[in-house]
């Protein structure tokens, strides 16, 4: 095997240099931020891959064929699939029901092979082209992204939501959810809500997508405009990575708001760090990812370096846990994610039953939202985010979803409440510009 072939760029910032491309069919934006430390830009894709019912053996096979050594010392990512693997590709490994309405239609899955794509590594201020296939190949994205598009700032508009839960039918479905974990059923489930609104015409949603970044910074943020519809996310919390044969999953369970109020805010932060309900909620999804990815990982190997850490985001606080592991010889990254998927954040434990119940009580399929967003290299290195605080654009209407995990003390007018805490900083978005 081969190393791909690099071009290093001028270092800028990737958000603008992607603004001539956001409408380009498959035109892919992986951002940190700036609060993690890689971005990609991924143009034109190869070939694009869509059906869910041979996915995973489709990506394993084309990742054998196309197999190439990594530039150790460079971003991770060097060429491959980006796209997003929607929640309701839990069908294709559980014996679950699948929810009959479906407002919004998009695939299952749809990622894209590219096999030239752009790296920047925020740390290190460099930038850089990989292409599996030739120099020229390299030179002409790099041709391509030389291309400016004027500086577009984002109107703000105000919407009118509406959700598919009112207040009430929302806790009398937390309720619902609490009896089943009271009759031994569950432990917990993750209950979600989607909020919708029309668009008014000529609605831009890359110029929503950077006033959003810039109110609302997050570590796995992307921008997908696929054929037909686009994804916004900003979200706080990785799934899956692999770099050579280690692997990190990042769950997050426990939220708080923040305030503009520094002592406020600081209760607010020390307030979940002592909350016995949101560790417990967030050492159950440890233990169910811990069960998941030792499927895959050596023996012994799965540790748990981080319990239930507060990390501080622009509008929440959240409790976070790392949990990592070693792949076994001959396992992959695909291997790792057809066993861990969907993650356990947002589905609850046991997972199968907490998935049967979601189907129950949520009015809608999720779609994309509470899948993952993210790359799977040539190289075998692989890094994904839970699509969370994500809007959704399609046919001149806009969804948001939120959601929270309930468990046996949960309380109906809270949970309810953090769900309208987490879609603040994206509802927000639309009204608001960049401060």
């Amino acid at each position: 095997m081969k190393k791909p072939f690099v071009i290093t760029l001028p270092y800028q910032d990737p958000a603008s240099l992607f603004a001539a491309h956001a409408d380009k069919p498959f035109a892919q934006f992986l951002d940190s931020c700036e609060k993690a430390r890689y971005s990609y830009i991924c143009l034109d894709p190869q070939q694009v891959f869509s059906d869910p019912a041979t996915i995973f053996e489709d990506l394993q096979a084309k990742l054998s064929q196309t197999a190439h050594l990594a530039h150790d010392d460079l971003p991770p990512f060097q060429g491959g699939f980006v796209g997003y693997f929607g929640y309701e590709l839990l069908h294709q490994l559980e014996n679950v029901p699948a929810k009959e309405r479906d407002d919004v239609s998009l695939p299952d899955v749809c990622l894209g092979f590219y096999d030239t794509i752009a790296a920047f590594d925020h740390q290190d201020q460099k930038a850089y082209i990989f292409s599996l296939t030739s120099e020229e190949a390299a030179q002409k994205l790099a041709d391509k992204l030389s291309e400016t598009a004027p500086a577009a700032s984002y109107a703000p508009c105000h919407l009118n939501w509406q959700s598919d839960f009112s207040a009430e039918r929302y806790q009398e479905t937390v309720q619902k959810v609490i009896d089943y974990i009271r009759a031994g059923d569950i432990f917990q489930a993750n209950l979600t809500q989607r909020f919708r609104a029309q668009l008014p015409d000529e609605f831009a949603p890359y110029s929503f997508y950077q006033n959003l970044r810039t109110r609302n910074p997050a570590p796995f943020s992307a921008y997908l405009n696929m054929e037909g519809f686009t994804i916004a996310s900003s979200s706080p919390e990785r799934f899956l990575q692999v770099r050579g044969k280690a692997v990190e999953t990042c769950p997050i369970k426990g939220t708080r708001p923040r305030s503009s109020d520094p002592a406020t805010d600081q209760a607010n932060a020390t307030e979940l760090a002592k909350s016995e309900k949101d560790m417990a909620e967030n050492t159950m999804i440890v233990d169910l990812l811990r069960n998941d990815i030792s499927k895959v990982c050596a023996p012994h190997s799965v540790k748990v370096p981080e319990l239930c850490a507060v990390h501080s985001f622009a509008s929440v606080h959240h409790l976070i846990s790392t949990v990592t592991g070693t792949l076994k010889d001959g396992k992959t990254a695909v291997d790792l994610l057809r066993a861990s998927f969907p993650g356990g954040s947002i589905t609850g434990a046991p997972k199968v039953r907490a998935m049967e119940i979601i189907s129950e009580l949520e009015p809608v399929r999720r779609n994309a939202y509470c899948g993952a967003i993210g790359y799977l290299g040539c190289n075998g290195n692989m890094d994904t985010n839970i699509v969370i605080r994500t809007a959704l654009f399609k046919d001149n209407t806009v969804c948001v979803q939120v959601g929270g995990g309930i468990v046996a003390d949960s309380q109906p007018a809270a949970e309810y409440q953090e769900t309208l805490d987490k879609a603040h900083a994206l509802l927000s978005a639309f009204a608001e510009g960049a401060s």
